[in-house]
């Protein structure tokens, strides 16, 4: 019983220092790439609207 309360505890803990790892230089790239993505898609969106009204 002990050996699998210790087996828990350690892979509980392993869990928890994975998820409090910092970003990579790859995912923060990878991130600022989404979020430019986004952006341009978010701007085109606007820009539709606005030719769409003054054609109107």
């Amino acid at each position: 019983m002990k050996k699998l309360a210790f087996v828990f505890i350690i892979a509980l803990s392993l869990t928890a220092l994975n998820s409090c790892r910092e970003k990579t230089t790859g995912e923060k790239v990878e991130d600022a790439v989404e979020s430019a993505a986004d952006d341009a898609g978010d701007a085109v969106e606007d820009a539709a609207d606005e030719v769409e009204d003054a054609l109107d």
